[in-house]
């Protein structure tokens, strides 16, 4: 996967901020003609998304350049930030809600968060062979305890990202990316990740890929729309953006969201979405595109390969 948006720097980060697989600090970067998140089902088997939508333990901001998080998302504890749940299972096969908490260097529950991209906090599920997508944006009680409606889950190894920027106190204006797994349980059997390919369908949707990336070189990067063999330019603004990428490597499912650097000035974009793309390390990694239409959200997902 609105209001007139601003300018956003590109960022690999889980708002836009870029995360390296388990070891690597390099950056991801990808710059985005356009974002956008989710608030809306798709019409994916199993995907979800949205704000009650159907997972172990920098540099500044500057136009053209990646906003990034330290570490590579695949810890629970940064800098003194923790983040704790007393969720280690979910059932399957029915909705439930993921509830965890924030913590900073003092201990205490963090309550205070900048808002990126209209929201204070992103999460994110992702089951350890990559099916299971969804993005949601969860919702806080006084005390600091968020929670994350998701939608049903298969059984397996789960995780749950955690995106966010404490807006006071040792880590104000840092961004930040947790993480913890869980268990469903059941008949956990894993999904093949789908080969490469340069485009798939999603509702009537035909998303394309055009570039060949290197690892640890820039290379540009096309997503274009389209829809009954005509290009798509009704692309709806959504969290400041026209479409939302969401990244995770096969094998460690280390993480990486991308923002824009375009500026949206119409409420419609389209077809084109363009990347300059840095990925550090080979192998493939699973791209979600999640944009917007008619009030409603799709999410394409394709696997990319990274030589």
């Amino acid at each position: 996967m609105t209001s007139t948006s601003r300018t956003s720097p590109t960022r690999f980060t889980a708002r836009g901020r870029t995360l390296a697989t388990a070891g690597v600090t390099t950056v991801l970067a990808l710059t985005l003609a356009a974002c956008a998140s989710s608030g809306d089902s798709s019409g994916m088997p199993g995907m979800g998304h949205g704000a009650k939508a159907s997972a172990s333990h920098a540099m500044d901001s500057m136009p053209g350049m990646a906003h990034m998080a330290d570490g590579n998302g695949l810890s629970d504890t940064q800098d003194g930030y923790r983040l704790t749940s007393k969720d280690v299972t979910l059932p399957s096969g029915e909705q439930a809600a993921y509830r965890f908490t924030v913590t900073g260097p003092d201990g205490r529950p963090v309550t205070d968060f900048a808002v990126d991209q209209t929201k204070r906090m992103h999460f994110y599920a992702i089951r350890s062979d990559l099916t299971g997508f969804q993005h949601i944006h969860p919702t806080r009680t006084a005390d600091g305890t968020w929670s994350a409606d998701l939608a049903s889950l298969r059984p397996g190894s789960w995780r749950m990202f955690t995106s966010f920027t404490p807006a006071t106190g040792a880590g104000k204006g840092k961004d930040f990316v947790l993480s913890r797994t869980l268990t469903v349980p059941g008949d956990a059997r894993k999904t093949s990740l789908p080969a490469p390919a340069d485009s798939t369908r999603v509702d009537g949707y035909t998303v394309t890929l055009k570039g060949e990336l290197m690892a640890g070189m820039a290379h540009p990067l096309t997503a274009s729309v389209a829809k009954d063999g005509k290009p798509v330019t009704d692309l709806e603004p959504y969290l400041d953006t026209y479409a939302h990428l969401t990244a995770f490597h096969e094998g460690d499912a280390a993480f990486a969201h991308l923002h824009p650097t375009t500026e949206v000035t119409v409420d419609h974009g389209g077809p084109n979405l363009n990347f300059q793309a840095e990925l550090p390390s080979s192998g493939n990694w699973r791209l979600f595109l999640q944009f917007r239409t008619g009030g409603k959200l799709h999410t394409a997902a394709l696997t990319l390969r990274v030589g």
